[in-house]
């Protein structure tokens, strides 16, 4: 792990980061991060003023946070209710910038981010999807001892292959029986 991990911190959006943000998600029509963040799904470069449109949707929200390291930002995690309901969420992580890729910086912003969403929601569990074809992303929920709940065979076509789908959970009881001694 990168010694620089451990100055890694995650924090609500403020309108000071949204260049960055864009640069990083939209200002490119193909950036190499969209190869592993679900590259099924199309992406479309945006304006930056198409993207400030939604600032809204991005600055101090609960369910988008920054992620940065000694201050550089590089990357978000965030979640969407899959049924509020029942307090059923998923969450989320980019990790934009390649250079911050397999350092650690992924485990370490999406540990910090399961913490967040436990002692802020009344939740039982927390979880996230992905594809067979992000080994990192599945590594990373192995590290953070969550557990593969799910693998839909061939439903995700990139490229001309057929990948699985993945998701990946973590209970409560769990994340405190690891976490919390």
């Amino acid at each position: 792990m990168n010694n620089n991990v451990k100055d890694l911190k995650i924090r609500p959006i403020k309108e000071v980061d949204l260049k960055r943000l864009w640069e990083l998600t939209y200002k490119d029509e193909a950036p190499e991060w969209k190869k592993w963040d679900a590259p099924y799904y199309e992406h479309k470069a945006l304006s930056f003023e198409e993207y400030l449109m939604n600032k809204d949707k991005l600055i101090e929200q609960d369910d988008i946070w920054i992620i940065e390291v000694n201050g550089f930002i590089i990357g978000t995690v965030s979640y969407y209710w899959e049924h509020k309901p029942s307090n059923w969420l998923e969450m989320g992580i980019g990790i934009y910038d390649p250079n911050y890729w397999s350092g650690g910086y992924g485990t370490k912003a999406l540990g910090l981010w399961i913490k967040q969403l436990f002692t802020s929601l009344p939740l039982v569990r927390v979880g996230f999807t992905t594809w067979s074809g992000n080994h990192r992303m599945i590594k990373v929920g192995e590290k953070l001892g969550m557990t593969m709940e799910a693998r839909l065979r061939k439903c995700r076509f990139y490229n001309g292959i057929y990948y699985d789908s993945i998701r990946m959970g973590l209970l409560r009881e769990e994340w405190e029986e690891t976490y919390q001694q």
